[in-house]
């Protein structure tokens, strides 16, 4: 591993001890390099502020190692996204309690627009239509999996996916009846 890795890393993993003691708004930058003997040099020579650390470990573990062509179907994606949550969850809950402009949630809901553009291949939805699916999806995509991880996880990723998965498939089959029904005399 490159010098630049072991570093990322080790400050990564003094952010993430650190918010399993305290909120995130209390720690510092000097926090995190105290916690792993590094000096704040060090730590703003590979990110901008601790809002940017967050991100990178998201980025690290789980969107930097996606392969969209080992997918069959977006719902795979969804999937492995709710385990990567649910291994880590600790984290995830408290990533996901940062507020502001920065905020983790925000970061998390930009990377759900190519995923969601990739899970809509195939669809007839276009233009228009198909940005503002984009951005629905996505905010109730992060809203489930907010709720989830703050209610703590009751359902297996499998489970709660599961759920999701039969919620959108009863509802087309509801827009789809309705849509029969005021197309006949």
């Amino acid at each position: 591993m490159a010098d630049s890795n072991i570093t990322k890393n080790a400050l990564a993993a003094s952010l993430k001890q650190l918010m399993l003691e305290k909120p995130f708004e209390k720690i510092s930058v000097s926090d995190i390099c105290d916690r792993c003997g590094m000096n704040r040099k060090s730590f703003y020579y590979h990110f901008k502020d601790k809002y940017d650390l967050v991100n990178w470990i998201f980025y690290t573990d789980f969107i930097g190692n996606l392969k969209f062509n080992e997918y069959s179907k977006g719902w795979d994606i969804m999937l492995d996204l709710c385990r990567h949550f649910y291994q880590d969850k600790a984290f995830y809950r408290a990533a996901f309690k940062i507020e502001g402009q920065n905020s983790f949630k925000d970061y998390v809901l930009e990377t759900l627009e190519p995923i969601t553009r990739y899970f809509m291949q195939g669809s007839e939805i276009t233009g228009e239509d198909e940005e503002f699916f984009v951005v629905f999806f996505g905010d109730a995509f992060l809203s489930a999996i907010m709720r989830w991880l703050r209610e703590g996880m009751q359902h297996t990723p499998e489970e709660f996916i599961g759920k999701l998965h039969s919620l959108g498939i009863g509802l087309a089959e509801k827009v789809l009846a309705d849509e029969d029904t005021t197309d006949s005399p």
